[in-house]
């Protein structure tokens, strides 16, 4: 189990991120438009994988629009490069969401159907008042699935460290 907090108060997580190195888990999930996507459907590209609680809270929606703003800067959606939102709202809220944000260049998935990706990268928080949901964290995977790149944010309501994983990204291009 990890530790994070929830505006200072401390909560767990289920279990911990898989390593840098190792094989991520497969998944299913389910896309704005109700379709099953699994981690095989993005199989050949590189994968910039970021979940959180919810888009339906400030820091999540800041934090979503301001991920894409920099990949779109850094010319990531440019490349073969998927950019994957993960969270447990309904597909439905996703998808009013990235329309009103003019998110086009990421794909929502929802896990509330099936808990099973929270459970396996380890970031289904565990207790306290958001039990059930993802933990804040963004991973980087490489055309494999390998990951290259993990960051679990320690504090809920803060925001992750977009240019650490825009780096590992970036690295992982220009050595191709």
């Amino acid at each position: 189990m990890a530790t994070i907090s929830l505006r200072g108060q401390t909560t767990q997580t289920c279990g911990e991120l898989p390593p840098t190195g190792q094989t991520a888990p497969a998944f299913t999930l389910l896309d704005n438009h109700l379709k099953a996507r699994s981690l095989g459907d993005f199989s050949g590209q590189r994968k910039l994988i970021y979940t959180l609680p919810s888009l339906d809270t400030p820091v999540c929606a800041k934090s979503s629009r301001k991920l894409v703003e920099q990949c779109q800067a850094a010319s990531l959606s440019d490349e073969n490069i998927a950019v994957l939102i993960i969270s447990a709202d309904l597909p439905f809220a996703q998808q009013r969401f990235c329309k009103q944000h003019k998110l086009n260049a990421v794909t929502s998935l929802s896990l509330h159907c099936d808990t099973a990706f929270g459970i396996d990268y380890g970031l289904l928080i565990a207790d306290g008042p958001l039990t059930g949901l993802t933990a804040r964290a963004i991973l980087v995977l490489d055309e494999q699935d390998t990951v290259l790149y993990t960051e679990l944010v320690s504090e809920i309501g803060h925001e992750p460290d977009y240019e650490a994983a825009l780096t590992a990204i970036r690295a992982r291009a220009i050595s191709d």
